[in-house]
Order: structure tokens, then C-alpha cells, then sequence
């Protein structure tokens, strides 16, 4: 088994240490490719079909490098519910033949987890997550400036102890999603002003709590019906 890690500023520098840890206890071996936002045209333009460009571009690499390595099969880790939602990149996946285990064995993400604590794994409880161009409105244009940005408002809400949240942005607002149960902690004096300093200092101008709380891909919701196929 050889571990693929593909490291760009959409990605956390906390997922690849994390992968890294992971891939150490277990004796591993891994590999990381380093990425740039030129590296992929037409991403930083984010277009609505932006993860297709993204996913075909990034599984070319990564086959190219496995092929490389010995390999004949690539998998990723998708499952059956990244059906349920706008996935463009689903089918990059198609088109390359990634394998895909857990969507081909039927499972759902609570699946997952029962299974991964079943074989003691610290991901069990791991909060779902998403790359961090994600947190965009289709359309704006995504510099590593504003990513970076992003990634630090989201490392402070986690060093507050919100585990799973998003930090959405438009231009210099940042907009907070947390699931309702945790709004009221947010609104807190002292986590308030933690996470306005916090916000402010990473580089945005305001900050808001979107009341409606946290859901997958709701940059989706500014999309035209017809757009999502």
C-alpha cells in the first residue's frame, strides 16, 4: 500500500499532519505531491464545475505517480453519501477509473464510523470535512491569500473546542456555519470576542454567525436549479 497526499494551500496543513500520524502508527508508506493553484488551470477563476477541475486534474497526478510506484489501482475515499449532494468532481473520478471501496461496498458515512470504532480507529469520531476551496462562492476568485485566511478562522474556532463548523467567505465577511446546539456557545462573551479578534486578525473585516447553522455545501444554494447535474 503506498498513501498519496496531495499538499496545496486548499488543504489544511492539520489533514496532512493528521494523514501523516496515521499513516506512521501503521507503518505506512506515504508519499505527498506538492500542488499550486497554477498547477490547475481554471481553478482559482472557481467555476461551478470547479471540483471537476480540480479532481481531474489532481487524479491524473496521482495515477501518473501510483502508476510510477508499481501500482495498478487507485482508490479514494468518497461514500455513498457524496451522492446526495452537487458533486462535479464524482465524476472526474468516473472518467479515471479510481476505484472507490466504500461507495462499491454500499456504505454511508455512519457505517463508516461504527466500523472504524470497531477497529479502534482514531477517524471514528473524526468530523467531516471538505477542502477549502469549498468555502467560496462560485465565482470568486480564490487566491492563497483568502485561503489561508479561511483556514486560519477555522484552526481558531477549533482551538475554541467547536468540532465541526465552516467558515464561508465573501470577500472580506466571514459567515461562521455551527450546528444549532452550538450557537449559543458562539455567542458567548468571551468566545465572541475571541472569535471576532480571531477573524479580524487573519485578515477579514466582518464577521457574522449564519443562523440557519452548519450544512454540507451550502455554497451550492446559490446555484441555478439547471446548474446542478
Amino acid at each position: 500500500m503506498l498513501a498519496l497526499t496531495a499538499a496545496g494551500p486548499w488543504f489544511p496543513q492539520r489533514e496532512s499532519a493528521e494523514a501523516e500520524e496515521f499513516c506512521l502508527k501503521r507503518g505506512i508508506r506515504r508519499k505527498t505531491l506538492a500542488i499550486t493553484i497554477p498547477d490547475i488551470p481554471g481553478f482559482a477563476e472557481n467555476p461551478a464545475d470547479r471540483c471537476y477541475i480540480c479532481k481531474k486534474a489532481l487524479f491524473t497526478r496521482l495515477i501518473g505517480e501510483s502508476r510510477s510506484e508499481g501500482f495498478d489501482v487507485l482508490a479514494e475515499g468518497s461514500n455513498m453519501d457524496d451522492l446526495g449532494d452537487y458533486r462535479p468532481g464524482m465524476k472526474a473520478i468516473v472518467e479515471l477509473q479510481v476505484r472507490s471501496p466504500l461507495r462499491e461496498a454500499g456504505l454511508y458515512k455512519e457505517d463508516i464510523r461504527a466500523l472504524s470504532a470497531q477497529l479502534g480507529l482514531e477517524t471514528a469520531s473524526k468530523p467531516s470535512y471538505a477542502c477549502l476551496a469549498s468555502r467560496f462562492p462560485y465565482g470568486d476568485r480564490i487566491t492563497e491569500e483568502s485561503l489561508k485566511m479561511v483556514e486560519e478562522g477555522e484552526e481558531l474556532l477549533i482551538r475554541l473546542g467547536f468540532r465541526q463548523m465552516r467558515v464561508r467567505i465573501h470577500g472580506k465577511l466571514a459567515r461562521i456555519e455551527l450546528p444549532q446546539s452550538d450557537l449559543a456557545a458562539a455567542l458567548e462573551e468571551e468566545t465572541r470576542k475571541a472569535i471576532v479578534k480571531g477573524l479580524k486578525e487573519a485578515g477579514f473585516t466582518y464577521v457574522s454567525l449564519d443562523l440557519a447553522g452548519y450544512r454540507t455545501g451550502s455554497m451550492n444554494e446559490t446555484l441555478a436549479a439547471g446548474a446542478l447535474s
